[in-house]
């Protein structure tokens, strides 16, 4: 059977080549994409997902059986739809709720105090991280008034914004040491 004035063969093949380069991109670039939670088919991950099982299984089915092509046109699909809606369910979504059910918040962030892992520059980003009762935490960090704090010096965390912490150097203040 042809379709489009391919073989079948040829056009999962091609279907596949390019839902794997899609896949790809949306791996680099997802986060631009990323179609939310209101309509879950609409996840580019789901439809990335089904016409790549689609196509894998039309492929195989064409090189390795005698059926006809419509048949194994009405098996991919099914196997696809099967598979795409096993991996929603058991895989993205508990995915998406472990992301939604982290240790801490940002806001109860502020006010404690860090330790440099990677320098910040004056107007730039470096990295910071900080012991907290659900293990360790390293995040991006830029200096509070954009300056320049040098690699192992605690820092006291003011602002928290764009999940960039805004720090500022630590000085420890001690009271009524008596000599």
């Amino acid at each position: 059977m042809e379709l489009l004035g391919l073989a079948m063969e040829q056009l999962y093949m091609y279907t596949l080549i390019i839902a794997g380069a899609l896949t790809v991109l949306y791996v680099f670039f997802g986060d631009v994409a990323d179609g939310g939670d209101a309509l879950p088919f609409l996840n580019p991950t789901v439809i990335l997902t089904f016409f790549t099982l689609a196509a894998a299984t039309g492929y195989l089915l064409e090189i390795g059986t005698e059926l006809s092509s419509l048949a194994i046109l009405g098996v991919s699909l099914a196997a696809a739809a099967l598979l795409d809606f096993l991996l929603y369910f058991f895989v993205l979504l508990p995915l998406s709720s472990a992301e939604s059910s982290i240790a801490y918040t940002e806001e109860s962030l502020l006010g404690q105090v860090a330790r440099v892992i990677i320098p910040i520059p004056e107007n730039g980003y470096g990295e910071v991280v900080m012991e907290t009762y659900g293990g360790m935490i390293a995040k991006r960090a830029a200096g509070y008034d954009n300056e320049a704090i040098g690699q192992d010096e605690q820092v006291l965390i003011i602002d928290v914004k764009d999940n960039t912490l805004y720090v500022r150097a630590y000085i420890p203040v001690s009271f009524g040491e008596k000599k």
